[in-house]
């Protein structure tokens, strides 16, 4: 195993923003995603006036809004388990949602509910969820009962054991959640009317949880159902030797594509950052959304998370610069224990995000993937040119005439050296760094000569962005 390194300090101190500046919204096309894990609707709101449309985020992706159960010690799966479709959470009430929805919309950002399509609630013993409305496992009144669920008859818990057998992992209980039965036209036609009134309240799109769970001609026939069409992006993780695979469910939307993560954490922490220059997953760019880490694999899987530090600000750079997929920044809160849920008093009602205090992570303020995000929009489109390494852990490469890229995670700093750009003459801001501001720079300033070359030094487990949306007058 490669020997991890101590984070640069210069690296962790460009890691912290500056005051969000008061630009324009974010251009035309601005893809990128974060996903607000947990925040409650009036700070997502806020979010996208102060931060998120400033900073040219393009769309945000929030927590289940549907009514859910509540758990003691409140933990933050008890979203995932929907009582029923009124929009009524911890998180706030239909009023506050509807307000966060057009927020965000004047600020230029998109927004994308996390929806629970497959399953209802996993509780043994009948109750009251976040809004009040009573229920049982099977029972969920004016909404389903008993024969709206599959009901497969495996493993003497109906529970999924194999995940090689396509059957069961579509009609038997994930982990006891009472699995809706979505090839019946009256559950998709219910699951169809939640996501309609959502869109009809100004939603974008759907993030769907657990689509690997549900056939994708069903995923299919409910779309057809909704008020109009919506950008959907499905939860397919992809299992070696299973027969449900991510590209089953291309023709419903893009999907999330869970290797990404997964090949990056083993590039930077047990192989090296040279293997990048061949760098993407099997699924075709245009249909899917990479990230880092998400509150899943953040808990349960092996990738790079904000305890990383410098090295997940290395990663998240590199991902917002490379030509593969719609990127999705991850913004956590602190926890000790796997199940632990949002920050909240004691009534389990999450508390309005305080970013960098108070347990909240906001790794999507960190100023070098603030500043890459801008980088992403700029370049978006460009082809990728000037690629070199050392042949371990010193990488760099140019996005068209729009953009350069430097990446250092060796233990040493790389000085005195010249680079070769493809950008136009000039002198440019290291967002890494600093920001541009009203055509100035708070941080260092690179010249590019007329034949495209610089010289720069570069810190161990750091590294330099330049792009032509930071270049001085």
């Amino acid at each position: 195993m490669r020997r991890r390194v101590v984070a640069a300090a210069t690296l962790l101190a460009a890691a912290f923003p500056a005051p969000p500046q008061a630009t324009a919204a974010p251009p035309p096309g601005s893809d990128v995603i974060v996903q607000l894990f947990q925040w409650n609707w009036a700070s997502v709101a806020r979010e996208c006036r102060d931060f998120l449309g400033p900073r040219g985020y393009g769309a945000v992706q929030v927590s289940p809004p549907q009514e859910h159960v509540v758990m003691p010690g409140f933990p933050w799966w008890q979203d995932y388990q929907p009582v029923s479709y009124r929009l009524d959470t911890r998180r706030g009430d239909r009023d506050a949602f509807a307000s966060m929805v057009r927020a965000c919309h004047g600020a230029g950002v998109k927004v994308y509910v996390d929806a629970v399509l497959n399953h209802m609630t996993g509780q043994e013993d009948p109750g009251v969820g976040s809004a009040g409305s009573s229920y049982s496992h099977y029972e969920y009144p004016g909404l389903y009962g008993y024969e709206d669920f599959h009901h497969c008859g495996r493993n003497g818990d109906d529970n999924i054991v194999d995940f090689r057998d396509r059957y069961e992992v579509q009609n038997c209980e994930l982990v006891n959640l009472a699995d809706l039965d979505t090839g019946s036209e009256y559950v998709r036609s219910m699951l169809a009317g939640y996501l309609s009134d959502l869109l009809l309240l100004g939603v974008d799109g759907f993030r769907v949880d657990a689509a690997k769970h549900v056939p994708a001609g069903d995923i299919a026939a409910i779309q057809q159902k909704l008020v109009h069409p919506a950008y959907l992006y499905q939860e397919v993780i992809h299992g070696a030797g299973e027969p449900i695979t991510p590209d089953e469910y291309l023709g419903n939307g893009d999907v999330l594509e869970f290797r990404y993560g997964n090949d990056l954490v083993r590039i930077f922490n047990r192989d090296r950052l040279a293997r990048l220059r061949t760098f993407g997953p099997p699924l075709p760019s245009a249909k899917a959304v990479v990230f880092t880490d998400n509150h899943d694999s953040q808990r349960d899987g092996d990738v790079l998370t904000f305890r990383d530090e410098a090295r997940y600000a290395l990663a998240n750079a590199f991902m917002l610069a490379w030509p593969y997929g719609t990127p999705r920044v991850m913004s956590s809160y602190e926890f000790g224990s796997r199940d632990q849920g949002p920050p909240s008093p004691a009534d389990g009602r999450t508390s309005d995000t305080e970013c960098f205090s108070a347990g909240w992570r906001c790794e999507h303020r960190w100023r070098v993937i603030a500043n890459m995000v801008g980088f992403h929009n700029v370049v978006r489109g460009a082809d990728l040119r000037n690629w070199w390494d050392n042949g371990n852990d010193f990488v760099v490469f140019g996005r068209g005439d729009k953009g350069f890229l430097i990446l250092n995670d060796e233990g040493h700093a790389v000085t005195g050296r010249w680079f070769e750009t493809s950008l136009p003459a000039g002198t440019y801001c290291d967002v890494f760094h600093g920001d541009f501001v009203e055509g100035r720079c708070t941080g260092p300033a690179y010249t590019v000569n007329g034949e495209g070359w610089f010289r720069a030094d570069i810190a161990a487990q750091d590294g330099l962005a330049l792009h032509i949306g930071a270049k001085l007058p």
